[in-house]
């Protein structure tokens, strides 16, 4: 019997990953990975490693679960070192709870690998903190997207009163987030981020309003992956910002020495 390792890629910086998710990679007979993690982690992989690509869309899923819980027991029986390599952190939102549970069923060793979310990161990586002394004592992780559509389950009157919210995978249901939230007592001049991308190259951020905030993300393209704060803590990014500058000085000077 071999073993599973449900692994947390980290949110698209491979500079992100941890020492013990590399090593999981490392030792891999099969890797299972999803879309957003960053290919470049693959290369340190075993020469003879197996790669199986699991990515999902909205509305466009390579594999279903039931599939990759199928191959995950299936490669595990016969013996193998199986790394499930998945964006950001396997628990959060990531069915990792949902796949340990058929190992359990199926009587297979495995171990979970906690990685970076990028609810922190992206906002991090876009000058945001996602708490402040004097700008936001709480924060809350939400999904925006379930099983067919936007979930019903959510108390948005709960959300209300937390000072900053992370919404993953929401850009799909943007107008009816902001929408349940002003509905449910929150401010139409709460300040927003969309971070597109976030942590890598392609990052891109777009501040607004609730009230402003889908108009202005039609404006600009955006699209998924993108991770939604929402909360006074946004108002920082103007000062902290960093690493967009950071990349934009980088490529300008690229550009430069190609020029040369």
């Amino acid at each position: 019997m071999g073993k599973v390792y449900l692994v947390g890629a980290g949110p698209g910086d491979p500079d992100l990953i941890t020492i013990k998710a590399l090593k999981c990679i490392q030792k891999a007979d099969i890797i299972l990975y999803d879309r957003l993690v960053n290919k470049k982690l693959l290369d340190s992989a075993k020469k003879d490693a197996t790669f199986v690509y699991c990515g999902k869309l909205p509305k466009c899923h390579t594999m279903k679960q039931e599939t990759i819980n199928h191959l995950l027991v299936k490669f595990a029986k016969q013996g193998k070192v199986v790394t499930r390599l998945k964006g950001g952190d396997p628990l959060v939102f990531g069915r990792g709870a949902e796949e340990a549970e058929v190992l359990v069923q199926h009587g297979i060793l495995f171990e979970i690998v906690p990685g970076i979310t990028s609810g922190i990161a992206a906002p991090a990586y876009a000058g945001i903190p996602v708490t402040h002394r004097d700008l936001g004592s709480s924060f809350a992780v939400v999904t925006g997207h379930g099983p067919k559509g936007m979930p019903t389950n959510i108390n948005w009157s709960s959300l209300t009163g937390i000072d900053t919210l992370l919404v993953y995978m929401g850009i799909g249901h943007l107008s009816e987030i902001c929408h349940q939230l002003i509905l449910h007592g929150k401010s139409a001049d709460t300040p927003i981020a969309l971070v597109n991308w976030g942590t890598t190259t392609k990052q891109r951020t777009v501040t607004g309003t609730l009230a402003s905030i889908v108009e202005k993300a039609k404006i600009e393209g955006i699209e998924n992956p993108s991770m939604i704060v929402i909360g006074e803590v946004v108002r920082l990014r103007d000062k902290l910002a960093w690493f967009e500058e950071s990349n934009s000085v980088e490529n300008d000077l690229v550009l430069a020495r190609e020029s040369v």
